[in-house]
């Protein structure tokens, strides 16, 4: 179900894609902070909230923005349950590209990722098709993070550039820009990873297509509140969807 503005909503030429589940101690501040920067960077950014059924309330206190705050700027997609990062990304692009924007940006809802880098990464768009937000270029970083996660994410960005041949520094990355050429050149319908492993896919795809890949560095802050969305199973997807794409590649499958 897909909750709107009451009337005359028009969303503007970019829209930032917030998947939550669960973030209802965060999403209130974030939407406040990303439409701050917005405003004062004359972004026209839009906001498309897609909620799994949150049971902590996180969509009422999104609806209660739309309705006293945000009229026509922020837009919310509800989901019956937890069905993934990947088709809630894909569930707000595809809003997003019925609706006309030209750019959809894609960003954890806690915190992980800066609004304040968004102006920076809207700029970057200026010479690239897909641009992201990267913990592994110089100015980039990660901060409280340990041990055990630096060496998972730098181990499956080691993987995806050996056995994929992708050239981004962090092929990890959820905090990206997309053009809306990308999205309606890859099929969104023929994208079979769900989770973090969809991050990977959408990466060898763009690539695959000749899609200019550009960076810019963010500082990565782990979550201030709230659970952590990662676990073993995800990390065993994000394996499984690098052997799939490492047998297609030898195997020469245009994508």
């Amino acid at each position: 179900m897909i909750t709107k503005p009451e009337s005359g909503y028009k969303m503007t030429k970019c829209a930032v894609i917030l998947p939550t589940y669960n973030e209802r101690e965060n999403i209130e501040t974030l939407i406040k902070e990303i439409f701050d920067v917005s405003s004062k960077n004359s972004l026209g950014l839009s906001i498309v909230v897609v909620d799994d059924n949150s049971p902590d309330g996180t969509a009422e206190i999104v609806k209660k923005l739309m309705h006293e705050n945000f009229k026509q700027k922020l837009f919310m997609i509800e989901r019956p349950g937890k069905m993934g990062l990947g088709t809630a990304y894909i569930a707000g692009f595809r809003f997003a590209l019925e609706k006309g924007c030209d750019y959809a940006i894609t960003m954890d809802a806690d915190f992980s990722h800066r609004p304040n880098y968004l102006p920076a990464m809207l700029q970057k768009m200026e010479t690239c098709d897909l641009c992201v937000g990267s913990r592994y270029v110089v100015g980039g970083g990660t901060k409280n993070w340990g041990i055990t996660r630096k060496i998972i994410s730098r181990s499956t960005n080691l993987l995806a550039h050996t056995l994929l041949g992708l050239k981004a520094n962090d092929c990890t990355a959820g905090f990206r820009c997309y053009k809306k050429e990308v999205l309606n050149t890859i099929n969104l319908n023929n994208i079979y990873s769900n989770g973090y492993s969809f991050l990977l896919e959408m990466m060898y795809k763009c690539q695959a297509n000749n899609f200019k890949v550009g960076e810019i560095p963010i500082i990565f802050e782990d979550r201030r509140v709230g659970v952590s969305k990662i676990s073993r199973q995800e990390i065993i997807k994000a394996m499984k969807t690098l052997m799939r794409f490492t047998w297609r590649r030898i195997s020469g499958v245009k994508e």
